[in-house]
């Protein structure tokens, strides 16, 4: 009986409760001490649509989900018939005895079928809305994982909603537990035991990321809501007036860029999150902050493409837009972490990179390691040590010893000192988006045009000093070495171990910084790699691309997913050459 070594799904129709359910019985698991991984897929509606969360639980951190699916619980007859190849030998379903499904489901890979009066429970009980509520309880009855660890996520969850409605919910709970008890024909073979563990926190990427910009001195948040950026904005509206920061829900992506380059030159650290439609919009004021040299930080969540494309869906198809949105030639510096604490770190230094170059800091994220939910230690996150380099900053003091002030000064470096406009009477200047001198006055004079473009195109060779060589994972030697970035990770890292448990030997080396890429580190770290195969999700192997123009490094094999969906080791295994 494989204990605490399981994945559960929860599907049904958008309007049911299917995120907010499956997200609180994560939240149960982790106070029981496991570790988990939750990813939801949904439709782009308000109701309807079929849509499901998938939580895979362990002991140790889990790196990603799997494929197969040893509980489902169904709130339709649809989520049955959608998952069932998923299931696992012995896998069992829950699901209201009113809803019209096959009972030869059950000689199916014998599977056990609890066709349970949820429904029934939760009307009398409370109301038909607690369904969800019925049908997590009966997982925890089956599983063997004490109501306790769900009673407490319900105090909390439905606290701002009375007492009245928590103690509804409790009830429902109770009896859906009990019910499921009863009708379990046999042991169900796989168990959820709580465990001694240090204090956890559930989080995804985006809410890392957000709390990593809060205690880097983000003081200015504009944006459009654009699935899967929103969260971003709602997390920062949220702290706001304890953080002391402004957030702006603007009419645009356009308005939201223009704000915040606004907000920097008047010298507070601002961010901008949006995905790739919204990010198109704001490619001119993108162009706009290169030619000022602004400091910004873009948070570019992707999602699959062309226009509205798939709006909940997953993709790593943005890279080529981020290295080269915006008309004209200017530099940029790209990020593209992979873990709820790499979101947190990104964060921090993309602002202060951004600083510290003047210029634009890109962070890739996509819909998976956006909206999907790990368990990460408590301390994970150190709140009080945080670095914050604001560069070529200038005081009072610093300008008063100055002859004259130029804010576009050219430099060996092509970083200038900064002032902020205004705050001092040599710290006045003209910021254009037309071509200027050093002092920011407008020209067409085409030597300072040539020195101004090389002057700002200098800063990428400094930033090269402050970007990361990859990630190694796996022996040092091996067969195989996958390449990846972004939220490819973990599947990546699991296949990596199964293959060598399996007898083939096969390691991983993972970018994190992208754009400058550190190509000695990169070159480095694949200098012994027998076979080289880039794993990304998208069409056109946007990374395989990156590496031969930018390391010389070709791929002997590409594998690429684009159907909207994440990868999980089992689909690696399946479709890796040999």
């Amino acid at each position: 009986m494989p204990i605490n070594d399981m994945t559960l799904r929860i599907g049904g129709e958008a309007g049911q409760g299917v995120e907010s359910g499956g997200a609180g019985f994560a939240k149960a698991l982790a106070r029981s001490g496991l570790h988990l991984c939750g990813i939801p897929d949904y439709y782009s509606r308000i109701r309807g649509g079929h849509n499901f969360f998938t939580i895979r639980v362990g002991e140790a951190p889990v790196p990603a989900t799997r494929d197969h699916v040893d509980l489902l619980i169904a709130l339709t007859a649809e989520t049955v018939a959608r998952h069932l190849d998923c299931l696992s030998p012995g896998a069992a379903i829950i699901i209201d005895e009113a809803q019209p499904i096959d009972d030869d489901l059950r000689q199916a890979r014998d599977l056990q079928l609890l066709r349970l009066p949820l429904l029934e429970i939760a009307k009398r009980e409370g109301s038909e809305v607690m369904v969800n509520t019925a049908a997590l309880a009966a997982a925890a009855a089956i599983t063997e994982l004490p109501l306790d660890a769900v009673m407490g996520v319900i105090a909390e969850n439905f606290a701002k909603k009375g007492d009245e409605v928590v103690e509804a919910n409790r009830r429902v709970a109770e009896a859906a537990f009990a019910a499921a008890q009863a009708a379990l024909e046999r042991p169900f073979s796989w168990k959820l035991q709580p465990i001694e563990a240090p204090k956890r926190v559930v989080i995804n990427g985006n809410e890392a990321f957000a709390l990593g910009a809060l205690v880097a001195g983000c003081q200015f948040v504009a944006g459009y809501p654009m699935t899967p950026a929103t969260s971003v904005l709602e997390y920062m509206a949220t702290h706001a007036d304890q953080w002391g920061l402004v957030v702006k829900h603007t009419e645009s992506e356009i308005a939201a860029i223009n704000m915040c380059i606004g907000a920097a030159n008047a010298g507070v650290r601002a961010m901008a999150p949006t995905s790739g439609g919204g990010f198109d919009l704001m490619a001119e004021g993108l162009s706009l902050a290169g030619m000022t040299e602004t400091p910004l930080v873009i948070l570019l969540a992707g999602r699959p493409g062309p226009a509205t494309g798939l709006a909940t869906r997953t993709a790593q198809a943005d890279l080529f837009l981020a290295m080269h949105a915006g008309h004209g030639e200017f530099p940029r510096v790209i990020l593209a972490p992979h873990t709820p604490q790499g979101f947190y770190e990104a964060a921090i230094r993309a602002f202060n990179i951004a600083e510290r170059y003047q210029l634009q800091v890109i962070v890739l994220s996509d819909q998976y390691v956006a909206s999907g939910i790990w368990t990460v230690d408590a301390d994970a996150f150190d709140l009080e040590n945080v670095p914050i380099d604001r560069g070529k900053w200038l005081t009072a003091t610093d300008l008063a010893s100055m002859e004259s002030y130029q804010r576009f000064a050219i430099t060996e470096d092509g970083v200038s000192p900064r002032a902020v406009a205004g705050s001092d009477p040599k710290a006045v200047y003209l910021t254009t988006g037309n071509e200027h001198r050093e002092d920011g006055h407008i020209t067409e004079e085409a030597g300072i045009t040539a020195a101004m473009t090389s002057k700002r195109l200098r800063k990428l060779e400094a930033a090269r000093a402050d970007m990361r060589g990859p990630i190694r994972y796996g022996p040092e030697d091996a067969a195989m070495t996958f390449v990846s970035w972004g939220s490819t990770y973990g599947a990546l890292s699991e296949a990596v171990d199964a293959l060598n448990r399996g007898g083939d030997s096969a390691n991983l080396v993972h970018l994190v910084d992208l754009v400058p890429l550190p190509a000695e580190e990169v070159r480095a770290a694949l200098a012994s790699a027998r076979k080289v195969v880039v794993v990304e999700g998208n069409a056109q192997g946007q990374l395989a691309q990156h590496l031969w123009a930018e390391a010389g490094i070709r791929a002997d094999e590409t594998l690429q997913k684009y159907d909207g969906r994440g990868f999980t080791a089992d689909y690696i295994l399946g479709n890796i050459g040999g």
